[in-house]
């Protein structure tokens, strides 16, 4: 029976799970079993659990399904835990260095307990000194193993149930579970606080907690906060039922009913409700105050005082100011030009239009991307619905003729966000614009992360300066409903990139659907729009943005590559959208500028293999299982100024040059379409091309604007199961 088992729920952090699991697997005392505790097989963490338990004997990955939520998922694990004494890890939370061999060395010096409570850190997700709130509530208490009643503000319900490690027996023997709901922690701790016997206290800090950017969960809006009261009647009656004395259920009741009263008070946590929530409160305050109980002194002796008579009016007055203050900042809108300002202040009071859906696509440049693909689709399964896309003035003309748009900055363009129910990008829009209650935000991305993106720019200087504020960036990420990815590593990135309180969809992107549909007549139709001669191999060259280059300077002399590989070979140059200069093509011969073109799944779909440097473009072309090469003249500068979330040099999509010269001899010797270059991309395709099986743009209609259950949205084709848009040549070793 090994020493500690530790649960690990992870739920909703795969993206920092690794850190909580190499925290544990990397202690000094190594008698312990970790338990993961995952959603599904297929779920965001599984991945990474998997990967551990493949890796290390200790590892054991069990599952508990999500609509469970947290007890269900520490339940479950605590059913598989075998060790001698129980810890739960949130799964964005880390052991401390030598945290089990102190707990160890505790346990050994007290004799067993049926609760060891220890300190934890609490650090600021951004800026700021760590905390360590458990050091005040341990303060004072005996120096060995006591019983609870030689401590009676040690009530378990003001500590998480990861500041302690419990008797893995005792739990058994009392038939101590999680509660299910909200707050479950107050119900877990309180009961075993008071069904304990002998418990100590390690003062020293064992788990470090990440605090979210989005705050605790049990923070935000909504009917949950009503599940408070629930976990302290359940409390409060099992004191009773033990005839637990006054001198703890004094300490007992001050707490639970702090808490009560700090979501009573705070209008942001119960937006409706709140004078039903203060009258169970008040029932439950009058039932269970203790014989003799007084009051504390000062505001908080008020509110009990007014919880006690049941005055909500009285309480709602107290207040009031605040409430009005904090509301009208929160909705204050901030664009430019005051008749502007009064505008959209006026429009912001009208209805929300239940039918109205606006678009808007790097930053106004056009019809493109995912915001299209879902455009398009939108008008298929849900005809009812107006859309408006957002668009800058110089790129009206290249609008559908059949689309509406507002013009940036315009009237019409503040009138509609004002209004609009839905609200799609896939980059943001302004910061001015104010998120509406009951509006639905949905982020699409636009494209896989290999760069470091969002808040994790913040330790690169060059790309931090160029990026701007961070909190005006996560201010905008506030706003979001959705977030959409099309791999489960872009889940695992976009987690730390963008924290928010938002829900991921892993539904792929739209705007990859056509490399799913597209038919040969497609494929050829796109080659003859773009110039591509008959006959010919077409090379797609799309260099990313260099963040210490100024202006788009290519590493590659494109004349003399198109020289050294021969002339059966075209190259499409698509630079960066930063430096599009408009349509059209530009260059001759062999070298076709294709950088103005509207739609690079087009761009794609023409190209018979794809030469790209660090761009996501990668990403979305391997949907396709044409070769892709690496053209890395300056990978390790690009790494170090820009930061990547992996290694791209160790499971790149195909064959990798460094320069010009190899990069010629790869195509000269059909290195870039042999067998070597296809392990490769196939490997490359199974971690990045997930979830675009050709659904992706029905799958998000169906969710976010038609609001069909999750359920009922149609699953992701396996990827042996796809068959991508042909290639307009059958590639062969040369």
């Amino acid at each position: 029976m090994p020493r500690f088992s530790i649960v690990v729920p992870s739920h909703g952090v795969a993206g920092r799970l690794s850190l909580a699991l190499d925290s544990v697997l990397a202690q000094s005392f190594g008698d312990f079993e970790v338990i993961p505790v995952c959603d599904a097989p297929d779920a965001p963490g599984a991945d990474v659990a998997a990967g551990y338990a493949g890796r290390d004997r200790r590892v054991t990955v069990v599952h508990s399904p999500a609509p469970d939520g947290l007890a269900g998922a520490r339940n479950t694990g605590l059913r598989a835990a075998t060790g001698g004494h129980v810890l739960f890890l949130d799964g964005d939370d880390v052991l401390v260095p030598g945290a089990l061999a102190a707990l160890a060395a505790r346990l050994e010096a007290v004799g067993e307990a049926d609760v060891l409570y220890f300190e934890h850190e609490r650090v600021p997700w951004w800026e700021g000194e760590p905390v360590n709130p458990a050091a005040a509530v341990l303060a004072g208490t005996p120096a060995g193993a006591f019983s609870p009643d030689r401590a009676p503000r040690l009530t378990g319900v003001t500590l998480p149930a990861w500041s302690a490690a419990y008797r893995r027996a005792f739990l058994a023997e009392e038939d101590i579970a999680f509660p299910g709901g909200h707050f479950t922690d107050i119900g877990f701790g309180g009961r075993a606080a008071l069904r304990a016997r002998r418990v100590a206290v390690l003062r020293t800090v064992v788990v470090r907690h990440h605090v979210r950017r989005q705050g605790n969960r049990l923070s935000l809006p909504g009917e949950h906060h009503n599940e408070l009261l629930d976990q302290c009647e359940l409390v409060l009656t099992r004191a009773a039922e033990l005839g637990v004395p006054a001198e703890r259920r004094g300490p007992l009741f001050e707490q639970l009913f702090a808490a009560v009263l700090k979501t009573a008070a705070h209008p942001g946590r119960l937006p409706a409700g709140r004078r039903a929530f203060f009258r169970r409160a008040s029932l439950l305050y009058r039932r269970h105050r203790p014989a003799g109980y007084r009051a504390p002194g000062g505001s908080l002796g008020v509110q009990h005082r007014l919880l006690a008579s049941g005055s909500y009016a009285a309480f709602r007055a107290l207040r009031a100011a605040n409430r009005r203050a904090a509301r009208a900042a929160a909705l204050l809108p901030r664009p430019r030009g005051l008749r502007t300002r009064l505008r959209y202040a006026a429009d912001l009071r009208l209805p929300i239009d239940e039918n109205l859906v606006v678009y808007c696509a790097y930053w106004g440049r056009g019809y493109a991307c995912n915001p299209a693909a879902i455009h398009a689709k939108a008008r298929e399964l849900a005809p009812h619905l107006r859309a408006v896309f957002l668009v800058e003035p110089d790129a009206v003309g290249s609008m559908p003729g059949d689309v509406e748009y507002a013009v940036i900055g315009s009237r019409k363009y503040w009138r509609v966000l004002a209004r609009a129910k839905y609200l799609v990008n896939n980059a943001n829009f302004a910061d001015a614009v104010v998120k509406r209650p009951g509006s639905v935000h949905l982020q699409t991305q636009h494209g896989t992360p290999l760069k470091k993106m969002g808040a994790d720019q913040s330790t690169y200087p060059v790309v931090a300066a160029a990026t701007g504020s961070i909190a005006r960036l996560l201010a905008r990420v506030d706003r979001w409903d959705y977030n959409l990815t099309s791999n489960r590593h872009s889940t695992q990135m976009w987690e730390s990139a963008f924290p928010g309180a938002h829900e991921t969809l892993e539904y792929g992107y739209p705007r990859n659907d056509v490399y799913c549909t597209a038919s040969a007549a497609d494929v050829a139709r796109v080659r003859g729009e773009l110039g591509v001669p008959d006959g010919k191999k077409a090379l797609l060259y799309a260099p990313t943005h260099r963040d210490y280059a100024t202006g788009f300077a290519s590493g590659l002399d494109l004349a003399e590559f198109c020289e050294a590989i021969g002339d059966e070979y075209v190259v499409l140059l698509r630079a960066h959208y930063f430096y599009d200069r408009g349509p059209g093509r530009r260059g001759g011969g062999r070298i076709i500028d294709v950088t103005g073109h509207r739609s690079s799944e087009d761009v794609c779909l023409a190209a018979d293999a794809l030469i790209t440097d660090y761009s996501s473009i990668m990403f979305d072309y391997a949907n396709l299982d044409r070769p892709i090469v690496v053209y890395a003249d300056d990978w390790d500068v690009y790494r170090e100024t820009r930061g990547v979330y992996f290694d791209l040099m160790e499971c790149p999509p195909g064959r990798v040059a460094r320069t010009p010269g190899e990069l010629a001899a790869v195509f000269r010797d059909g290195a870039w379409a042999d067998e070597r270059a296809a392990a490769l991309r196939a490997a490359f395709r199974e971690r990045f091309c997930q979830f675009d099986d050709g659904r992706a743009a029905e799958r998000v209609v169906r969710r976010v604007l038609l609001g069909e259950p999750p359920e009922s949205i149609p699953p992701v084709t396996p990827l042996a199961q796809r068959v991508p848009a042909p290639a307009a040549a059958t590639l062969v070793r040369s």
